[in-house]
């Protein structure tokens, strides 16, 4: 009886019992290096940092909405509540106009100017296409300004300054042109370098400056402001091509009509200089009546 409850007692053990628990072993240690999860985490901030500083690149600073927005908040809250950006908060900003607006003031101006003279030679080469005027009247812009040259050919008989007929006509058609710009001109005589005395003209500064009075005065005729032209006769001296091929020499024999960039830069700064106002204006002191 003992031994048939010892042995049910072993095959109970061996086969329905809890299995005896595994001997215990060594704890494995972790591997070397940071764990797997920080490489996805680098790669995660590294784009990221790219994206920020991608995105840095393409951005541009609006400054006009700057300046507009910082004079909306002085008109709402005062001059000295808005202080300049580098300047501490309650320091007195002085009525004095900064370079920037100065510089501003001589860029519009500049502009204003190249404006002006764009809109003369374009009004010109269309009288000289509407007319038929190509190769007796030419116009260009230069460092000087814009030019008109006219061809003595056709304004004067050689060795004379009586205008003929054809060049009254043509005088006539660029004086409509003119009268558009209330700018001064400089009407310019040129000639070759063959020599002329006679009783009239007793060299080329004579005949040079004798046909600029003549265009200048039929300008005047045609509606033009007498104190807004000028005549000057250059003689020989300023040639545009050769004197030694009678081509060269015909183009030497001219009549220039100027519009000096000079001048209608000084027109147009007095009038931008109206508009040239300091960025921070000091409010009016009130009186304070007692």
């Amino acid at each position: 009886m003992a031994e048939s409850s010892g042995q049910k007692d072993g095959k109970s053990s061996e086969g329905g019992g809890i299995p005896a628990a595994p001997p215990e072993s060594e704890e494995e240690s972790p591997p070397a290096g940071a764990p797997a999860w920080m490489a996805t985490f680098s790669d995660m901030m590294t784009l990221l940092l790219c994206l920020f500083v991608l995105l840095f690149a393409m951005s541009s600073t609006q400054e006009e909405s700057f300046k507009e927005l910082v004079q909306s908040l002085r008109s709402a809250l005062g001059v000295q509540q808005v202080p300049e950006a580098g300047t501490r908060e309650g320091l007195v900003m002085h009525n004095i106009p900064t370079e920037k607006t100065a510089t501003e003031a001589v860029d519009e101006a500049g502009g204003m100017v190249q404006k002006e003279l764009n809109e003369i030679v374009s009004d010109v080469r269309e009288l000289v296409m509407f007319n038929q005027l190509g190769g007796m009247v030419k116009v260009e812009q230069n460092e000087m300004g814009a030019v008109i040259t006219i061809s003595d050919v056709v304004l004067f008989p050689p060795g004379d300054s009586r205008m003929t007929e054809d060049g009254l006509k043509i005088i006539r058609k660029i004086a409509i042109v003119l009268a558009q710009f209330q700018y001064h001109i400089q009407i310019a005589g040129h000639t070759d370098n063959t020599p002329i005395s006679s009783a009239c003209y007793p060299s080329n500064w004579e005949l040079s400056a004798s046909r600029a009075c003549e265009v200048v005065r039929y300008l005047t005729q045609n509606g033009l402001d007498p104190t807004m032209l000028s005549a000057v006769g250059y003689g020989e001296f300023r040639p545009i091509d050769t004197n030694d091929t009678p081509e060269g020499r015909a183009q030497n024999r001219r009549v220039e009509i100027v519009y000096l960039r000079e001048h209608i830069a000084s027109a147009v700064s007095a009038t931008t200089a109206e508009k040239v106002v300091p960025e921070n204006p000091a409010p009016e002191k009130q009186e304070q009546t007692p």
